[in-house]
């Protein structure tokens, strides 16, 4: 609890807020203190403050628990977490000081916990530990043990469900399992369970070994269906008011996540930005929902058979229309119109003329209340994000508003009768000039479509004036149609926004998962025809649902001849009957009445009546109510015949029609077009001919002005190509005669087509082709859009029976592929938060048949094969010969122990529990990797056996020429010709190959014989080896740093070094006697051994002004200010990056900006994040965040490791990257050292990475970089000795260099179908990588590329070298199934081979631009050398032509010094994983504007003229070609940290 206290508000600003706290489990019930605290302070110090105050022992571990009684909540906050903010995000009247019975208070709880924040049962953890003790010894009853799957109850009743739901619901798990079917209990409350670490924490999991969540739903259908090649579908059922929207929303959010693996191609985008875009337009708040979904939606994402996203195609059922003329009072109005009332601002309520709601009719009925006015000006902003996302351009989205506006307006259109005649008057003016503005027309004609209507006769057409029932039913008709026709337009744009444009051109094999989010069951006070559809629907989706779970499943166990004993299950086949049979159904009934002149509702319900009095399911009612009584699966519902016959045949008028037609808006004329692919060709034209006719017009009236220049032009045997001339000519004659040239021909007609093309050929854009395609997928709304146009020859058909249609195709695309269940049930139905309705959920199990659906489901077998699909998957498990397939795996089942109940064979099949298929899999795993290790185990020992018959053999040749030598010695001990006998030409290589067995002990004692190194014994040339060069490093500028800050540490000088070392602006030699004088530093010592450095950067930028100075004279004093703030900006950039490395460096996240699409909680402070607002997330670990709680993190990633290390940590192999490397941008040394080597003497030796080397030498050189890699030295050493140690320390890795995380991610992007997109995946999933990672990655395919250059002599292609280097950087995790990860192989070599290929084609290109510029270099030079040889000057020459001259030569010198600054950045940019080339080819790229900060301006040094610059080492330079310690090389930062995105787009923080 807490109160604010501000004291000497003029002095002090400082706020002192009141905590009080109450001991938990205390003695004295209420124990508490009231601490006053600074509003900073952290719950540590809270507790420290606490303890002293309680007089607690303070040895003991205390933590302080956020405790919200009403929500059933509870955190243990975290020793960094601030008690004063969380308090702040508790109600109002909580905030204030109230007793610990109100229920928002803090706990202190004695207690061993990790920090992490844990939601519980309200009981504390301690209190749950007593409260079993008692039960354990018998003075409390025992609490009933939590089952997540209902299907693991030990007594399975309809008591026993409903107790482990409301267990479960308590604790806030509000999902649980019954077999692969999901329940799920609404809690009318946002739980933080939903953030992407979720997703990730169930990406890849069995269903059911983790806790049940909606997101296991949809990674199981996802993997299911890329396992199994089958379409999938969920379907998600309950009432109205169970959640079945959200639970949608969830399962999209999850889908779309879990496609995005290594390129995202927008189609995720559009699919998540739809889902708000529907909910505005398409739900209101009712009776039992304050989200109601009023229509049906089929969302189906197609799939390539890799698992990236294709396309998607929403499907739309029966929009309830009369809720927007007619409602409950509780109940409102589609959301967007409030949202466009209350959220638009001053300008757009001027511009679409927009009152306070309570001014419109149609939404008089209830008003938004203060506190929902803040949330929906929150909505109108996302939707205006969801529209941007989906493609809505801003004068679209005006267009959409003015409509919008119009149809509110149409509400308060009221009808008079007239003073004089028949006929209505219709007004008030200022409505109608409203709407006649909006929806751009006529006055006249919209007066008399409101109050008039044409009849047709045989001779004449008459004009009949409505009566005022006819008047108000003929403008609430206009409304409806007009939203209706919007609605399909939008559900239109996003199909075609959702649309896969290589779907028109090519037939490529697709996958699916279909979601299906239809309205719920309804029973209201007053039920009218759209309860009667959605109920019918509900009835269909039941009826689906038990013909999955229990008569397929069933008639399938019958005709396999298994054992099974008929379940029985509530039938509703008799309610669907009752509906829709031929021909005395319900709706066939109501279509015949619909088509009678005459007919009334009275006559409707009496012939409902007649029908079926006697069948059990319509229920008889008084005779004098006007309504009828349906029993439904979920119970009765009364229905209201009143204005059935009206609602089934709502359609807009003709006249109307004609009205809208006329409008002089493009986009009002589409929506009422009865068929988008003819309004678009029209439209297309329409706007050609009024091109035209503006041309003609223009030519004509300036041929008026300008009648003498018409003689001199000649049209005859005008050609296409010569357009252009014409239009030269023209504008040319005309400023000969003086006239002024007309603003329309200021542009050619060529140009004006070619701009014209470039329209129509960008993205996006509507097209006929695309429209008939889409118009093709969504049929029955062609049904929908024919009700605008009764004057067509064929009657339109009715609502029902559109409705009727488009439901049997929705069941047909559900029984064409494999469903999952999503049930979803109310908890209460007052909605409030986290109350449980025993009797409200009782029912809906009871109406659903869960008792009986958990029972087939226990009873029943969740996992079927067919005997071929058994052996073919379990064949390593079975007997190498299988006579019997019955007997075998009967056999099988038997000797693994499994119980004869949980398994059947039947007469083609076999038939699993889920658990039993589990310990399949298992066992087929543990043996596979049983005999991969037999085999492994058998390959190594012919390895050795053979390594040991060759050094056997080659032991005695050598003994026996040992033999040979000492006969000799003795003879003659230094006889010339004995030894020339003895060893000949041909006995050194063995002699050498004895020297590399047994090492250079072994070789030196015969010290008569050359050395030879064995780098040496490749075939060709010898070559210059690579000079490696460093490269800079990038910081933003935006970051500010002072001068005033002293060099510390080591690490920060060493930095320093590697920095100041990518420059050419400054001098070395005066840096280093700097050094020298404030370090006593000198060029033998290095910068690790500096222990304690004590250098200001103020003190070294005076220093360094004076030695400037100094040597600069009196000649150059005035270019020297302009050398030192040079100078001090490099500086100044360093600072600033050193700064931002030292704040977030040690976290090791990797922070991008994140669209939110759902409401998530960040996982910092805990407080929620909106849907459309922008997060902070981690690649790596997925932690979201705000921007604000970024500088507040103190959790390092669990993605990445540890850098901290122990300096004492001497081992190189088998450990993590980022423990190897001083820096996060730096290559390990062992690495770096071993790849220099191979580069400066092994790039020609035949095989170099595909043979391998001697055991005994890898080991003994293993050994050394163990212990000491700096000194060991490689001349001693086989090449292939050392290139095995290469892939040896990549196979060793804990984590490979790509990682386990993103092994999936780089599968899928080597799966895409264009090379450009795959090329683009790839190199998106490299910058996810961490980055010692992407360093040492970047490092290693730089060194493969250069191997392949050398394929001529290594005999190493780039497919050679991915074959050999794929297992050792992307493997897959230990725990996968060997068998599908060797299907793998070859995604994983194409990834490689992508990357060297790749790296290979930017390396050719760079280097072909760098000798370019040395091309440039030399003929620049030749020019300056022959110059100054020719203009010697002489004595008497003319001071002016000296200075030319000198101007002259030195603009040669600036070419130079700029081509050298170009050629030496190039050089740095060699081994970069840059995409220029890639990025330029996708729309969603990042902008090409340069953040880079000053660092990349590379300077020439005053005193370099002519010369090459060198750049600034301070530490000793040292030979290429003996390389004992390789600096470590500076990663170049990836190009999501150098570039920023534009609005709406990423913006990346590396930390």
């Amino acid at each position: 609890t807490m109160t604010f206290e501000r004291g000497s508000a003029a002095r002090s600003d400082e706020t002192v807020c009141t905590l009080q706290i109450y001991r938990r489990l205390s003695v004295k019930p209420g124990q508490s203190c009231i601490l006053r605290v600074p509003k900073e302070a952290t719950a540590a110090t809270v507790i420290k403050t606490a303890l002293a105050t309680l007089g607690l022992d303070t040895s003991k571990t205390y933590v302080l628990v956020e405790v919200q009684e009403y929500g059933g909540e509870e955190w243990v906050l975290q020793a960094s977490d601030q008690p004063v903010q969380r308090v702040l995000l508790w109600p109002r009247k909580a905030q204030d000081k109230h007793p610990q019975s109100d229920g928002y208070f803090f706990a202190l709880q004695e207690g061993s916990y990790d920090g992490s924040i844990q939601y519980d049962v309200m009981t504390s953890v301690r209190q749950e530990k007593v409260a079993q003790g008692l039960a354990n010894r018998g003075f409390v009853t025992q609490q009933p043990q939590e089952y997540d799957d209902l299907c693991n109850l030990p007594e399975l009743t309809e008591e026993s469900i409903l107790g482990t739901l409301r267990h479960r619901f308590h604790k806030q798990k509000i999902y649980t399992f019954a077999s692969n079917i999901l329940i799920a209990v609404n809690p009318f409350k946002f739980l933080p369970i939903y953030n992407p670490r979720y997703v990730k924490m169930y990406e890849n999991h069995t269903l059911g070994k983790l806790e049940p969540h909606v997101f296991a739903i949809a990674d199981a259908a996802f993997h299911t269906m890329l396992n199994k090649r089958v379409n999938q579908c969920i379907v998600i059922s309950g009432e109205s008011g169970s959640g079945k929207t959200q639970s949608t929303n969830f399962l999209i959010h999850c889908l779309t996540a879990l496609s995005q693996k290594g390129y995202t191609s927008g189609v995720e985008r559009t699919i998540l930005g739809a889902g708000p875009v529907l909910e505005a337009f398409g739900n209101a708040k009712t009776a039992h929902n304050n989200n109601s979904s009023r229509f049906g939606k089929f969302i189906q994402v197609n799939y390539l058979e890799s698992g990236v996203v294709r396309g998607a195609v929403v499907e739309k059922y029966l929009l309830e229309k009369c809720r927007l003329v007619s409602r409950g009072k509780t109940e409102r109005n589609y959301h967007v119109f409030y949202y466009l009332l209350i959220g638009a601002s001053e300008e757009e309520k001027d511009e679409f003329k927009l009152l306070h709601p309570e001014q419109y009719h149609y939404l008089k009925e209830e008003i938004p209340i203060v506190e929902d006015q803040a949330e929906m000006k929150h909505e109108f902003r996302r939707l205006h994000q969801a529209m941007e996302m989906v493609g809505f351009l801003p004068s679209t989205k005006k267009q959409i508003f003015s409509v919008l506006s119009a149809i509110l307006y149409l509400g308060n259109v009221t009808y008079q009768p007239k003073d004089v005649g028949e006929g209505l008057k219709v007004g008030p003016d200022r409505v109608l000039y409203a709407i006649s503005d909006l929806l751009k027309v006529k006055v006249e004609l919209l007066v008399e479509a409101l109050t008039t209507r044409k009849a047709m006769t045989a001779n004449d057409t008459l004009i009949l004036p409505y009566s005022l029932d006819e008047a108000i039913t003929a403008r609430d008709s206009m409304a409806k149609s007009l939203y209706s026709a919007l609605f399909d337009w939008i559900v239109l744009r996003i199909n075609h926004a959702l649309l896969n444009k290589r779907d028109l051109e090519e037939s490529v094999p697709c996958l699916s998962i279909g979601v299906l989010d239809i309205f719920g069951f309804e029973d209201f006070k007053t039920n009218s025809f759209e309860q009667f559809c959605i109920n019918y629907a509900n009835e269909q989706l039941q009826y689906y649902c038990n013909q999955r779970i229990f008569t397929l499943e069933q008639e399938e166990y019958r005709a396999e001849g298994i054992t099974w004993h008929n379940i029985d299950y509530p039938d509703n086949i008799g309610c669907i009957s009752l509906f829709s049979k031929k021909p005395t159904g319900l709706f066939y009934l109501l279509d015949e009445e619909s088509n009678f002149p005459r007919a009334t509702d009275s006559t409707l319900l009496e012939k409902f009546k007649q029908q079926h009095q006697d069948n059990p399911f319509f229920v008889q009612t008084p005779v004098r109510e006007p309504a009828f009584v349906i029993q439904h699966f979920a119970g009765k519902v009364k229905y209201q015949i009143k204005d059935f016959r009206e609602k089934n045949t709502d359609h807009m008028r003709p006249d109307i029609v004609a009205l809208l037609r006329s409008s002089e808006c493009s986009y009002l004329r589409q929506l009422i077009g009865a068929n988008p692919v003819a309004v678009f060709r029209w439209g297309i034209l329409r706007a050609t001919i009024r091109t035209l006719a503006v041309f003609n017009e223009a030519g004509r009236s300036w041929a008026e002005k300008y009648p003498v220049f018409i003689s001199f032009l000649n049209f005859s045997d005008l050609g296409l190509g010569s357009i252009r001339e014409l239009h030269a000519k023209v504008l040319q004659s005309l400023k000969q005669f003086g006239g002024e040239v007309p603003q329309k021909l200021r542009l050619s007609t060529i140009s004006i087509l070619l701009n014209v093309i470039v329209l129509f050929s960008v993205q996006n854009l509507i097209d006929s082709h695309s429209l008939k395609f889409i118009m093709d997928l969504t049929q029955h709304n062609r049904a929908t859009r024919s009700l605008l146009h009764l004057h067509t020859k064929k009657k339109p058909p009715s609502i029902s029976a559109q409705f009727q249609a488009s439901l049997s195709k929705l069941l047909e695309t559900l029984r064409k592929a494999e469903p999952f269940f999503v049930r979803c049930i109310r908890s209460n139905g007052d909605k409030r938060e986290m109350h449980f309705d025993d009797a409200l959920v009782l029912q809906q199990l009871r109406y659903t048949g869960m008792l009986q659906t958990v029972r087939i489901r226990r009873s029943g077998y969740g996992a079927k094969f067919t005997f071929k699909e058994f052996t073919d998957q379990f064949r390593v498990l079975l007997p190498k010969e299988i006579s019997t397939p019955q007997q075998d795996i009967t056999n099988l089942l038997t000797k693994m122990g499994l119980p004869r109940s949980s398994f059947q064979i039947g007469r083609t099949k076999v038939f699993l529990k889920e658990s039993e298929r589990q310990i399949l899999q298992e066992a087929l795993h543990k043996e596979v990797m049983r005999r991969i290790i037999i085999l492994q185990r058998w390959f190594r020992a012919c390895l050795m056996r053979k390594q040991y018959l060759r050094e056997r053999e080659g032991i005695i040749t050598i003994q026996v020429l040992f033999v040979w030598l000492s006969r000799g010695f003795k003879k003659n001990a230094f006889s010339r010709p004995v030894v020339s006998k003895c060893f000949s030409c041909n006995d050194l290589p063995l002699l050498l190959s004895f020297t590399s067995l047994f090492g250079p002990k072994a070789s030196g004692s015969h010290s008569n014989f050359p050395r030879v190194k064995s780098s040496a014994t490749f075939p060709g040339p010898r070559r210059n080896p690579t000079i490696k060069i460093s490269r800079a490093t990038r910081v933003q500028e935006k970051w500010n740093a002072s001068l005033d800050r002293e060099i510390t540490d080591s690490n920060e000088l060493r930095h320093l070094d590697e920095f100041l070392g990518n420059q050419v602006c400054v001098d070395v030699y005066i840096l280093l006697q700097l050094f020298e004088r404030h370090l006593d530093f000198n060029s033998k010592v290095g910068f690790d051994t500096l222990v304690n450095p004590n250098i200001g950067y103020t003190t070294l930028m005076s220093g360094y002004q004076t030695r400037v100075s100094s040597l600069a004279g009196l000649k150059k004093a005035s270019e020297v200010p302009l050398v030192v703030n040079l100078f001090q900006s490099v500086l100044d950039g360093f600072i600033r990056g050193e700064l931002k490395r030292l704040e977030v460096d040690p976290l090791g996240h990797l922070f991008s900006t994140y669209q939110v699409t759902i409401m998530q909680s960040c996982d910092q402070c805990s407080s929620f994040i909106w849907g459309m607002e922008k997060a902070f997330m981690c690649s790596s670990c997925k932690m979201v965040c705000h921007k604000k709680c970024l500088s507040k993190i103190t959790v390092n990633c669990t993605g990445h490791c540890d850098r901290k290390v122990s300096t004492a940590q001497t081992l190189h192999f088998g450990v993590p990257v980022c423990a190897l490397v001083r820096t996060a941008d730096s290559v390990p040394f062992v690495m770096e050292k071993m790849l220099v080597h191979v580069e400066m003497n092994g790039l020609y030796t035949e095989g170099i990475y595909r043979k391998s080397g001697s055991v005994c030498r890898a080991k003994e050189l293993h050994h050394l970089l163990e212990k000491s890699p700096q000194a060991v030295s490689f001349d001693n050493y086989p090449i292939h000795t050392i290139t095995g140690l290469v892939k040896q320390w990549l196979r060793e890795l804990p984590d490979p260099l790509m990682t386990y995380s993103l092994y999936n991610d780089f599968l899928y992007a080597a799966d895409l179908p264009e090379e450009s997109e795959r090329l683009r995946a790839l190199y998106r999933k490299l910058d996810e990588l961490p980055p010692p990672n992407f360093s040492t990655l970047e490092r290693l395919i730089f060194h493969l590329v250069k191997v392949a250059k050398e394929e001529a002599h290594n005999r190493m292609s780039v497919n050679a070298l991915a074959i050999v280097f794929a297992p050792c950087i992307l493997r897959c995790p230990d725990s996968s199934d060997p068998l599908l990860s060797m299907k793998d192989i070859n995604k994983t070599t194409l990834c490689v081979e992508i990357l060297i290929n790749e790296q290979t084609r930017r390396y050719n290109q760079k280097m072909e631009e760098i000798q370019q510029l040395e091309n440039a270099e030399a003929m620049a030079v030749k020019q300056l050398k022959l110059r100054r040889q020719n203009t010697r000057p002489k004595l008497g020459s003319d001071i002016s032509v000296d200075g030319a001259n000198l101007e002259i030569e030195k603009n040669l010198l600036e070419r130079i010094k700029s081509i050298k600054k170009e050629k030496n950045d190039l050089a740095f940019r060699l081994p970069e994983f840059d995409q220029d080339s890639s990025d330029a080819e996708n729309m969603d790229s990042e902008s090409l504007v340069s953040s880079d900060s000053l660092l990349e301006d590379h300077c020439v040094s005053l005193d370099s003229e002519g010369t090459e610059p060198k750049p600034l080492r301070l530490t000793p330079r040292r030979s290429p070609v003996h390389v004992c310690h390789p600096e470590p090389r500076r990663r170049r930062i990836p190009r999501r940290l150098r570039f920023c995105r534009q609005s709406g787009q990423e913006k990346i923080f590396r930390p």
